[in-house]
């Protein structure tokens, strides 16, 4: 097993997971509500495009993760999940400005005017059910997954072993799911983008 990299301080570590992980959701949250209108010389969605990105590396890294556990070959595991955790900040940062400067996409408007008319909805057919099945299931799991991510992270980095290993079988499944979601509804979204 790896040396503890961090001396535990559980009420300090608490504190701070839920105050980041407030504030993330929060901005997350709040900040949909919002479109800036800012010509910045390029198609904004490139950041939906770059989230689909960083959240297909993210589960090949879960999985190498899983796999470098399971040999045992722990610095490569934790390099692997710290790269994992770095790129889902970026992921944040990017998701946060896809959404600022996008604004909502409607999933079916086909001819781009805002609105989903009865003949758009008739054309996307069954797809638009899976779709909004999917995203009902992989928003609030984005949204919960981020506490769990750091309270696993933590517990591994003050070398809480057996407890990281109880975390892990709530995080990962719900963390990949929600990696591999989020490509799939990007897939799914993108034609409809403006």
């Amino acid at each position: 097993m790896l040396q503890p990299v961090m001396v535990k301080n559980d009420l300090k570590a608490k504190t701070i997971i839920w105050i980041v992980s407030v504030v993330v959701f929060s901005a997350v949250a709040f900040l949909a509500k919002f479109k800036l209108s800012l010509n910045l010389g390029f198609n904004v969605h490139v950041f939906a495009t770059f989230n689909a990105v960083i959240n297909s590396m993210v589960a090949v890294l879960l999985v190498a993760g899983l796999v470098t556990a399971k040999q045992q070959k722990f610095e490569l595991h934790k390099k692997i999940m710290l790269t994992a955790i770095v790129l889902s900040v970026l992921f944040l940062v990017s998701y946060i400005c896809h959404h600022l400067l996008a604004g909502e996409t409607k999933f079916g408007d086909i001819n781009h005017d805002g609105i989903v008319s009865d003949d758009e909805k008739s054309a996307v057919g069954i797809s638009r059910t899976i779709y909004y099945t999917i995203l009902i299931t992989h928003i609030p799991l984005a949204a919960i997954i981020l506490p769990f991510i750091l309270f696993t992270a933590y517990r591994a980095l003050i070398g809480e072993y057996e407890k990281h290993k109880k975390l892990v079988r709530i995080t990962w499944p719900v963390w990949f799911y929600v990696a591999v979601t989020g490509v799939i509804v990007y897939l799914m979204i993108s034609p409809y983008y403006t």
